[in-house]
């Protein structure tokens, strides 16, 4: 059972829930979202795998998880993502924060505090096939582009970011 780390509007902890029920109630904890950029400075966005609990089959950036209760936010980055993605990156960071509220078809609802961690790398990646079904790194112009022409191709998380300004 994972947990996750719940807080209030300003980011200050007030406890764990379990994940699930955390999306199923709607609670307020803290998510990350890793964007990994290469040397021609594209980013790596993966297709989320059809077995997902929600937003499956959808366009979304390299990684996407929750820190764990105890532990580092970027150590826990640089886990999921070689988990994930199966990259190993060190100079991940954190570059900025948002909370975002969003209701899903089937009932959950993500209600997040959202870390914005940026890193490099020049390997391709090895897809866990429980989380991405495929992969493809894109400029972020192009992103923006196929965004706005396909807003339903691509995760809610990923639109508010671009939305905000926050890339």
């Amino acid at each position: 059972m994972e947990n996750v780390i719940l807080v209030d509007e300003h980011n200050v902890e007030i406890g764990t829930s379990e994940k699930l029920k955390a999306h199923q109630d709607g609670l307020l904890h803290r998510a990350f979202s890793i964007f990994i950029f290469n040397s021609k400075d594209e980013l790596l966005i993966q297709q989320r795998a059809e077995g997902k609990y929600h937003s499956a089959g959808l366009w979304t950036n390299t990684c996407c998880s929750h820190p764990l209760p105890k532990m580092d936010l970027v150590e826990c980055g640089k886990q999921r993502l070689l988990e994930e993605m199966g990259l190993k990156v060190d100079d991940l960071i954190v570059k900025n924060y948002f909370i975002y509220r969003t209701e899903f078809s089937n009932g959950l609802i993500e209600h997040e505090l959202d870390y914005i961690l940026i890193g490099h790398s020049e390997d391709t990646p090895i897809l866990n096939p429980e989380e991405a079904q495929d992969f493809s790194w894109i400029s972020l112009e192009d992103l923006k582009a196929k965004i706005e022409m396909n807003p339903n191709h691509f995760t809610f998380w990923l639109k508010e970011i671009f939305n905000r300004g926050l890339m």
